[in-house]
């Protein structure tokens, strides 16, 4: 998972100057093509979790079953406008409420602090921010939105918080509206990774330190189990199924009736001899992504760490603990691995490559990469489930530089993400590296339209995930705040 700068320094200092000179906000990309885009055929999304907002929207990965779609459309292959609100911080979860309203959870560059933010639809302005108790790293990185639009997320002191956004006298305001303590549940020194709510209303979380539990925020009641396995990737859920994948195995999970997780099965998985550079952690680097032909929920996927590519891992939801597909992707490369969750709809699975990727911070405790560094290539591929449920072929290599997690638009059939040219090596990405908005199409893998941003880690999007909103208007985080990208009216 992204994570903001490390605090300070001359260099971080001249690449911002060099990027507002050479990046400035409020120009028009020039798109490689006006093409209209068709429907999608693509589909079905997973079911609509009541417990958040609408899907596509909802969480980082779009919705609780993390399969990184949208229902909503993107602004197209013709020409863009974008802008970009400026908030010192990088945001790696913006989601849409149904009143419209764009909250995103960000953490400060100075400070690592966790801060929510209420931009405008209308300009993507910042109305209002609330910073929050800080704990790791990865603690302020992942949450979603509620079916009553206020933000959930675990703050730094382990309590369960629901943040509304309120109008009063004409100004906006974010307010704690709930906070539940999560006590003992979590250990000291843990903290909080994945966070998302059942079809019951339960919230489910992982820690780091791989304590999986529930939490009751009606009753105040949590309960939890220890794998004694690390988590460093959200967790998904779609009516009573939890999927987790630590950095040893994938767990499928279900709630007794007092709401104790109940593993139902555990499938390790082949998690190489090292932390791969592009990675975060020793182990799979995505969150499992439920999908599926008939209602968006028969299979559960991750990509393992195996060296040198790793393996796309297909399971059956409600089967057991071997895959029924275990496929080499990005093979087009000498290695591969992935940092980014997969695009899972219907029966194709889209994979991104991040090996090679510089993020500027890692994980507390993290070991050492093997190699210690290595050049970031980007890729993404796709690969389907046969028609039978028993197998899995590639269908196409792409050579797209994603540096952004790709979302699939079920709306227009295309695939969004930020592209990279120039240098991408650590000091590359943000100085002189430049950035494009650019739409794939997943039936070919070509890319259909490029549309420049800018150059620098302004406009870096460390491997984070756009939104689309209802009317097209796409918010991509960025290092330093949030990118507004519409259709040119």
């Amino acid at each position: 998972m992204p994570y903001s700068l490390p605090t300070g320094g001359r260099l971080a200092a001249l690449a911002l100057s060099l990027a507002v000179t050479l990046g400035a906000t409020g120009l028009t990309g020039a798109p490689a093509s006006a093409a209209t885009p068709a429907a999608s055929a693509y589909g079905p999304q997973p079911p609509q979790n009541p417990f958040t907002a609408a899907n596509g929207a909802a969480t980082m990965h779009g919705d609780s079953a993390s399969s990184g779609t949208t229902a909503s459309p993107g602004p197209g292959t013709a020409a863009v406008d974008y802008s970009r609100t400026a908030l010192a911080s990088a945001c790696p979860t913006v989601v849409v409420g149904g009143d419209g309203y764009v909250v995103a959870l960000c953490t400060t560059i100075f400070g690592r602090t966790p801060t929510v933010h209420l931009l405008d639809p209308a300009t993507g302005a910042d109305l209002a921010s609330l910073a929050l108790p800080k704990g790791s790293l990865f603690g302020g990185v992942y949450a979603y939105l509620d079916n009553e639009d206020r933000l959930v997320a675990v703050d730094g002191n382990h309590n369960l918080l629901r943040i509304g956004h309120h109008r009063a006298g004409g100004a906006w305001t974010l307010w704690v509206d709930q906070s539940t303590p999560l006590g003992d549940a979590v250990p000291a020194g843990d903290d909080i990774v994945g966070l998302t709510p059942d079809w019951d209303g339960r919230v489910w979380f992982a820690t780091s330190g791989g304590v999986i539990g529930t939490v009751d925020t009606g009753t105040g009641a949590v309960r939890s189990i220890r794998t004694g396995e690390g988590v460093q990737n959200s967790i998904s859920t779609v009516p009573g199924r939890t999927a987790v994948a630590t950095d040893h195995a994938l767990y499928l999970l279900s709630a007794a009736p007092d709401g104790t997780p109940v593993v139902d099965w555990r499938a390790a998985y082949d998690r190489g001899p090292a932390r791969k550079p592009g990675q975060l952690s020793w182990g799979t680097g995505t969150t499992p992504s439920f999908f599926g032909p008939g209602d968006g929920t028969e299979y559960v996927a991750i990509v393992d760490n195996a060296d040198p590519h790793g393996n796309l891992l297909v399971y059956r939801a409600d089967g057991g603990p071997d895959p029924i597909c275990r496929i080499p992707v990005l093979t087009q490369y000498a290695r591969s691995g992935t940092e980014d969750a997969v695009i899972a709809t219907g029966r194709s699975v889209f994979v991104t490559n991040t090996y090679g990727y510089p993020y500027p911070a890692l994980p507390e405790g993290a070991p050492a990469s093997r190699p210690s560094s290595a050049n970031f290539d980007g890729g993404l591929s796709r690969i389907d489930v046969n028609a039978q449920g028993t197998g899995c072929d590639v269908v196409w290599n792409s050579p797209v530089k994603s540096a952004a997690l790709p979302r699939l638009s079920l709306a227009d059939g295309q695939i969004y993400t930020v592209s990279v040219t120039g240098p991408t090596g650590s000091a590359g990405l943000n100085t002189f590296a430049q950035y494009h908005h650019s739409v794939i199409d997943p039936a070919t893998g070509a890319q259909t339209a490029s549309s420049f941003l800018g150059i620098g880690l302004v406009y870096n999007p460390l491997q984070m995930r756009g939104t689309a909103a209802p009317d097209g208007t796409l918010y991509q985080g960025t290092e330093t705040g949030v990118v507004r990208i519409s259709r040119r009216r």
